[in-house]
């Protein structure tokens, strides 16, 4: 089994990128936003535009980072799912700077990071940035930044955890998908089976009541193949 969380709103309180782009960047970010929302852009897009907009030094970043905080619950559900032998990547639209810098300063930095890619330049000693879609995520059908449905992939039984709009796609593919927020509210409205939680510590505990069961079957088809 293979486990995949979102960051933004799911492992982090906040949504990362929201508190940067409120600070730094130029007030135009919030019609780009809305140019998202009203579908009228994918979300790679509305990404590149809006960090481009940003006008912060790299310190002044970390120091905005440095107060964004992350579920209490979440290191000792990635405790659980290293001892049980469960690979946990965090798979998210947001930006991978943004995510390592938070977990690191939380003292994780063992956890596979898949997310859109930031470059900083520097001229004229001013700092501008520039992002770049993940390598794996060219002609995402939903035009989102990273592909979530070709990270979220293999033969293995796949674990998603999320809570908004960039999961509702690889929602209805993951065999086993945990939601709260937006997320839960979509997979009910289509049909899609998942379990509700509210935090990580609601959710380890949820997850050590199926995750037997899920091995136990994995091990009976791994069994009929065989025979």
């Amino acid at each position: 089994m293979q486990v995949f969380s979102d960051f933004d709103g799911t492992i982090s309180i906040q949504d990362v990128t929201d508190v940067v782009l409120s600070c730094f960047a130029e007030p135009e970010w919030e019609d780009i936003e809305q140019q998202w929302k009203d579908g009228l852009i994918g979300s790679a897009e509305c990404m590149r535009r809006q960090i481009a907009l940003i006008r912060a030094s790299r310190r002044e970043l970390d120091a905005i980072l440095d107060t964004v905080a992350i579920d209490p619950g979440f290191p000792a559900f990635r405790d659980y799912c290293r001892v049980n032998g469960l690979p946990l990547t965090i798979v998210s639209d947001g930006v991978d700077y943004f995510i390592r810098h938070v977990l690191g300063r939380n003292g994780i930095t063992d956890l596979p990071v898949v997310a859109n890619l930031l470059h900083c330049t520097v001229v004229d000693g001013l700092e501008s940035y520039t992002l770049a879609a993940a390598p794996n995520s060219a002609g995402c059908s939903s035009g989102s930044g990273v592909c979530k449905c070709r990270v979220v992939s293999g033969m293995e039984p796949q674990i998603y955890i999320g809570d908004g709009r960039s999961d509702f796609c690889v929602a209805g593919r993951a065999d086993l998908v945990f939601a709260k927020d937006k997320l839960a509210d979509y997979c009910d409205d289509k049909n899609i089976p998942f379990i509700a939680f509210d935090d990580f510590t609601d959710l380890l505990s949820k997850m050590k009541a199926v995750i037997p069961g899920i091995a136990r079957q994995r091990r009976a088809v791994l069994q009929s193949k065989i025979a």
